[in-house]
């Protein structure tokens, strides 16, 4: 709960104009407010006054706020929007990057960094221009988001985009789903064209025709959909990579026509972390900050080999019956035994109806499997993919969809063999 005591009440005459603005900040922060919500706020707010600031706060809360997950996000945005000037101090701070001194910066909380983005990137946009010298040349910039521009997101590396473009690329990334075709199960049910003959059902219609048989009913296959089963690596060597593609994640999630009968999530770098019941909350922000207080190995080591064992033990037979489809996310650098991480690959991959390998690194040109773990790993998938870019996320689609691999693990397997018959020609 925020402390009210230190907001100041808005003036009689400009109320109508920053419950508006008020408004607006909440919309480009998520949550689904329209002119209808602010005209019944603004009668709200003059039914019950504002004289009192706690009684100003919940008018508001109960006119704008729909769904639990958006509570912090309005929570922080009044507290901005109502001039707590130690507070807007604060959220300008996570804004702003700078180098880490000696002091720990509190870093922000769920929605925290949302709620500033919409309310302060609006304050940038109004702000006025400095004054150039007469003698400098006119320079215009034209910010608005093109074709172009969006082809260019796409294509930038996670690793290299600044504060702007990773939000930018924090939204792109909420609108995308991960599709997948049904799978035809083993049992029948009713159905006009089936290919089986429901002789059972047949009797029983024509008992309300005296025994004549008038038509015969048919039965089908069903279809089902599968479960969506993502294993990410959040070691120290994949920090850059882990955090955006379990927002990702999120939105697979919570995507509601993708077709997944349920998606599991994990996380893991020196010890396995089950964040599926974390990745379900509506909002992507609160969803990071329980995955984060939940996984305690962030930016750790990595044993890939001992967490795959712990998930073929403990989890393979509750996540991956019926068809489940897996996404391996890491870079495969472990300093395990490498017959030890083929062996559970291996049984990884005889578990899972399809194993798609995610590795950031193939974004490299002339990428091989030269480290012991890729080696042992890449001969136990079905699909090796790059994950650096939104393109690469959207190709997704097309990996899971079709039986093709896009002819990454085919070369680096013709090199990976090369490779081995040199070794077997020239022993040390």
């Amino acid at each position: 709960m925020i402390d009210l005591s230190a907001l100041a009440l808005p003036e009689n005459g400009k109320l109508t104009v920053n419950i508006t603005h008020f408004a607006r900040a909440l919309r480009r922060a998520g949550l689904p407010i329209g002119p209808g919500r602010v005209v019944e706020a603004i009668r709200a707010v003059a039914a019950a006054g504002f004289s009192e600031r706690q009684d100003f706060y919940w008018t508001l809360h109960a006119c704008f706020v729909s769904r639990p997950e958006h509570g912090a996000i309005f929570a922080q945005l009044f507290q901005l929007y109502w001039r707590d000037p130690r507070v807007l101090e604060e959220m300008m701070g996570l804004l702003v990057p700078a180098m880490r001194g000696l002091q720990d910066e509190r870093r922000p909380g769920a929605a925290e960094r949302r709620a500033a983005e919409a309310l302060l990137g609006e304050v940038a946009r109004e702000a006025p221009e400095r004054p150039e010298a007469e003698d400098a040349p006119e320079v215009e910039i034209d910010a608005s988001l093109t074709a172009a521009a969006d082809e260019r997101l796409k294509s930038l590396d996670f690793e290299q985009m600044s504060l702007a473009e990773m939000a930018e690329a924090r939204r792109m990334l909420a609108r995308l789903s991960l599709p997948v075709r049904p799978m035809l199960s083993r049992r029948t049910g009713p159905a006009a064209r089936g290919a089986r003959a429901d002789w059972r059902r047949t009797l029983r219609a024509s008992l309300r025709s005296g025994g004549e048989i008038r038509a015969v009913a048919r039965r089908a296959r069903r279809t089902r959909w599968p479960n969506l089963v993502v294993l990410c690596d959040i070691s120290g060597s994949m920090s850059a990579y882990s955090r955006i593609v379990l927002q990702f994640v999120h939105a697979v999630t919570n995507h509601k026509g993708a077709g997944w009968a349920r998606v599991h999530a994990f996380t893991f770098g020196t010890r396995l972390t089950n964040i599926t019941r974390q990745m379900a909350a509506r909002d992507v922000d609160a969803a990071l900050a329980g995955a984060g207080a939940e996984a305690q190995d962030w930016e750790g080591g990595t044993r890939i080999g001992d967490c795959l064992h712990r998930f073929n033990r403990d989890w393979s037979r509750r996540v991956l019956g019926q068809g489940a489809v897996v996404l391996l996310i890491t870079d495969g650098l472990d300093r395990g035994a490498p017959e030890d991480l083929a062996r559970e690959m291996e049984r990884l991959h005889l578990s899972a109806r399809r194993l798609v390998w995610i590795n950031p690194l193939l974004r490299w040109e002339g990428f091989a499997p030269r480290a012991r773990g890729i080696a042992a790993m890449l001969p136990h998938v079905d699909s090796f993919r790059a994950g650096h870019n939104i393109a690469s996320l959207e190709d997704l689609a097309h990996a899971l969809g079709t039986a093709e691999d896009g002819g990454e693990k085919a070369r680096l397997m013709a090199a990976l063999s090369g490779g081995l018959r040199r070794n077997a020609a020239h022993p040390v």
